[in-house]
């Protein structure tokens, strides 16, 4: 059966003309500051604007608009893959003679909310730059959510599947349609940003850093406006916010949506969240702990040090408010393995996601329970829910591919010429969407401006691949799927 491609067309040409209009923002900041790269900004925008009016034609109908799940596989795709191609154009024509290569880098890092870059000298580059770069991991952020509440539950991708019920189809659901749903989450996603921005302006920041780092902090992101990233600004009361800011931005945001219409308990009474809170809280008692006994760091020092770099990994969002592989040896082995965690499904972070490990460790309990009373009847259960056992096959399967993929991907960039730690943490910070690696390179201190193209194209695959949850890329190499 020939796939219908009209309803793609549509929906990225809407996606791209969003992003052009997108881009008038910084053009604006940059014309005021008297910059020339507000030219830039309005080419591109051009650009974009002409290339998206000729999707949204080529896919207008009169007929009402429905999507299979191959079309929903092809439209997520294609629609980030798009969208990055023409985001990198401020970068590749801006005045800091970025090559196409390095544009498409940073644009995927931006809109996959990664946070690794290849710029230096952050704090002379020019505003309306910096304010792109914030803008398309905002905009990235939202993107993800309404993906993970609208799109995924519908592809079957990775387990998401078991959010579906939760989402649309149960009598208590908060709102009817899923239109409704991603317009309300989205308000309460301005709303958070602008609560955030007003919060680091009054700690000290100006109203352009606050603006900035707020987008940045809800979308989990981490670009910052300095090369210093967070520990630029030094102040406990800003890294406080911040990592507030990050713990917010990691919850599902469908949970806020119930709170706002009066259930006020949806957020603590999720056993996703209550798992995530209870690893988050360990790790930074962990974290403080040992700076303040091993590196004599003051208590007050070392929980502000701690929880900031803690959850900023774990979350996925890669600030960094000091170099924490300068803690000694505890911190590189700690780093390494929380990249991976991520925070809660139907929120902007990134990473494998809580609930599959929740996943994973009901299906271990089941099988000890099993080997223990062979003729016993053990039913695994998610958030007090059983767990289909398609669910089950989903999640274990994902696990598999992102071990596979991971691997795959440290050997690859370890054939371009990066040494064994730049490697391994790079494939690991790019498949979770981190942002920092590990290493004299790559780690919080550095950036991937000195690594090969060909390593910076893998990452940016790696990134794409990350995001989107594997296998809805992945599912588009398999010859069956385009023949139907």
């Amino acid at each position: 059966m020939k796939i219908d491609l009209r309803p793609i067309y549509f929906i990225i040409g809407l996606l791209l003309m969003t992003l052009a209009l997108g881009m008038l923002l910084p053009m604006f900041v940059d014309l005021a500051q008297g910059n020339p790269d507000w030219q830039v900004f309005m080419l591109s925008s051009g650009v974009t604007i002409f290339i998206a009016s000729a999707l949204i034609l080529a896919g207008h109908t009169r007929e009402k608009m429905f999507f299979s799940i191959r079309q929903g596989f092809i439209m997520a795709t294609f629609s980030w893959l798009v969208m990055t191609i023409f985001a990198a154009l401020p970068f590749a024509f801006s005045e800091l003679d970025m090559s196409y290569t390095d544009a498409f880098f940073e644009a995927m890092s931006g809109i996959t909310t990664t946070g690794s870059t290849v710029i230096t000298g952050l704090d002379y580059a020019p505003p309306g730059l910096l304010l792109w770069r914030a803008l398309l991991q905002w905009l990235g952020g939202i993107g993800i959510i309404v993906m993970a509440v609208a799109i995924m539950p519908m592809l079957h991708v990775g387990g998401m599947q078991l959010f579906k019920v939760e989402a649309f189809e149960t009598s208590d659901k908060a709102l009817p349609k899923a239109a409704q749903i991603s317009a309300s989450i989205s308000a309460i996603y301005v709303g958070l940003t602008a609560i955030w921005a007003i919060g680091l302006w009054l700690a000290g920041m100006t109203p352009f850093e606050a603006v900035n780092h707020a987008m940045t902090t809800i979308a989990t992101g981490g670009f910052s406006t300095s090369d210093g990233s967070i520990g630029h600004f030094n102040s406990g009361s800003i890294d406080l916010l911040i990592t507030l800011g990050m713990i917010v931005g990691s919850l599902p945001f469908m949970l806020y949506l119930r709170m706002l219409r009066g259930n006020f308990q949806a957020i603590m009474a999720d056993t996703q969240v209550q798992w995530f809170l209870v690893i988050v809280f360990l790790l930074i008692f962990f974290a403080t702990a040992f700076l303040w006994i091993q590196e004599g760091y003051d208590p007050i020092q070392s929980l502000r040090f701690g929880a900031f770099n803690v959850v900023s990994i774990i979350t996925g969002t890669g600030y960094a408010s000091m170099d924490y592989q300068l803690w000694g040896h505890f911190a590189w082995p700690i780093f390494f393995f929380i990249m991976f965690i991520g925070g809660c499904s139907g929120s902007t972070t990134c990473g494998i996601k809580i609930f599959r490990f929740q996943v994973l460790y009901a299906a271990a309990e089941t099988q000890i329970k099993r080997l223990l009373e062979p003729h016993g009847v053990f039913i695994p259960y998610y958030n007090r829910r059983p767990i289909p056992d398609e669910v089950m096959f989903s999640v274990l399967g994902f696990f598999f591919i992102f071990g596979v993929c991971f691997a795959l991907l440290a050997m690859a960039l370890g054939m371009m010429g990066l040494d064994y730690i730049t490697a391994i943490s790079s494939a690991a910070t790019a498949l979770a969407n981190v942002g920092p690696a590990l290493g004299d390179t790559a780690g919080p201190s550095g950036n991937f401006q000195t690594l090969p193209d060909g390593a910076k194209w893998l990452m940016a695959s790696g990134m794409l691949l990350g995001r989107l949850e594997l296998f809805t890329i992945l599912v588009l190499f398999m010859p069956t799927f385009w023949r139907g």
